[in-house]
């Protein structure tokens, strides 16, 4: 019976730790937006620092597109995972011209090491 529960739980557990979010690999992955993006400064996009928890369309200095400005997106996990899967569909308008991350397991790595840079 214990090895039973044991094993139920193994394989319960075994596909989240299979999906755990990698600061490490999602630094591999912003090598990518690193062109247009930084930690500290605006660039050809904006900072990306403290980018989740924050208003769409907000950082100061930056001359975002009215489309972001008027999103009414605020920056969470769900959001930007649908916004970096296909960043005109999910704002239509805005200036980001990228096609998108589409591995789920980049979008959430990259989530990490975005996590990294308050």
């Amino acid at each position: 019976m214990r090895q039973l529960i044991l094993g139920a739980a193994l394989a319960v557990l075994v596909p989240f730790a299979a999906q755990a979010q990698d600061a490490a690999a999602g630094e591999k992955v912003f090598a990518t937006c690193k062109a247009c993006h930084a930690f500290g400064k605006n660039g050809v996009g904006p900072d990306l620092k403290g980018l989740i928890g924050r208003k769409a369309g907000t950082h100061e200095g930056y001359n975002y597109s009215a489309a972001m400005k008027n999103s009414g997106l605020t920056w969470d996990s769900a959001t930007f995972m649908e916004y970096i899967k296909d960043p005109k569909a999910k704002v239509p308008g805005n200036k980001m011209i990228f096609a998108g991350v589409k591995d789920d397991k980049k979008i959430k790595d990259l989530e990490a090491y975005l996590e990294t840079q308050k």
